[in-house]
């Protein structure tokens, strides 16, 4: 293990990145944190370089964040790992499957194709289809197509003046031309990370709303906690992120009176929620298996 070198993608100086990359460390002797904005490509010998470090020649790459905030630009990032790919550097998760998840709506597009039971969702561009789908839902929940943590969300709701819900809906049009609405699901005060390496299930943990948040992420002060769902609920889970074959993420799940659906599966998962909730270390346990997925 000691001669392995396997570099970690993220956003230097924060905790996630960091406690990944001292678990290697740890294990190799080895510590290499990348930011994606540093990165060269040269496409005529097919290399990737930060600095001196030609990373065509390391032995791995984890991608723990490819940007602080996703945009169609993040995509522009994953494409070039696909470089060191070439090269054989295994990348953990693989480039083709990260792209597939960072677009909201591929992501969903693939649970959907699966079968997986989602919130209702309507896609378009039409503002007078945005308004009549406000309408049927009664409450709807605009989400941009690249976004984490509920960044650049809104809450439009149909109790409202049509000439008040056309104007929310152009002030998210502005820059979001397509899109992606759900109706708003109403939950007990919480949501579920169920969290997965290597396709086995690790547990969950719950992120409580506080106050009259109408979404329960940490950014809008939700709280993590521990949550031990039905084997059915762990099923739906396992089903979903099997979609994907991502090495290492998490699934947004809720109960609702019709039983669990899926939000989302993340491209990264969330290493503080499983710290927090269910006092799993997944960045020892994340480094131990990509060392062991590197020494076959």
């Amino acid at each position: 293990m000691r001669d392995l070198r396997v570099g970690v993608i993220g956003i230097p100086g924060k905790w996630s990145t960091e406690v990944l990359a001292d678990a290697i460390e740890e294990k190799t002797g080895f510590r290499l944190v990348l930011d994606m904005s540093d990165i060269r490509a040269d496409l005529t010998k097919v290399e990737l370089w930060a600095g001196d470090h030609n990373l065509s020649q390391l032995d791995g790459l984890i991608v723990k964040k490819i940007s602080q905030e996703y945009s169609p630009n993040t995509l522009d990032r994953i494409e070039l790992l696909r470089l060191a790919e070439k090269k054989g550097v295994r990348v953990f998760s693989r480039a083709e499957t990260i792209i597939r998840m960072i677009d909201r709506l591929g992501c969903t597009v693939t649970l959907r194709n699966g079968d997986i039971p989602m919130p209702a969702t309507t896609v378009t561009e039409s503002t007078s289809e945005a308004l009549s789908t406000v309408k049927n839902y009664g409450a709807a929940v605009f989400k941009p197509l690249y976004s984490t943590k509920a960044r650049g969300m809104c809450l439009i709701e149909a109790n409202q003046s049509e000439i008040e819900i056309i104007k929310a809906i152009e002030d998210f049009k502005a820059t979001n031309p397509m899109m992606y609405i759900q109706q708003k699901v109403d939950l007990p005060g919480r949501d579920f990370g169920m969290v997965y390496l290597g396709g086995k299930y690790y547990g969950s943990y719950a992120r409580v709303a506080q106050g009259d948040a109408w979404n329960t992420t940490i950014n809008s002060g939700g709280k993590y906690a521990l949550h031990k769902p039905p084997q059915s609920t762990i099923d739906l889970a396992t089903k979903a992120q099997a979609l994907f074959g991502m090495d290492f993420t998490t699934v947004d799940v809720a109960d609702t009176p019709d039983g669990p659906i899926v939000f989302e599966v993340s491209a990264f998962g969330g290493f503080k929620g499983a710290k927090e909730g269910i006092g799993f270390d997944a960045a020892t346990a994340y480094a131990d298996y990509v060392l062991k997925e590197l020494a076959q």
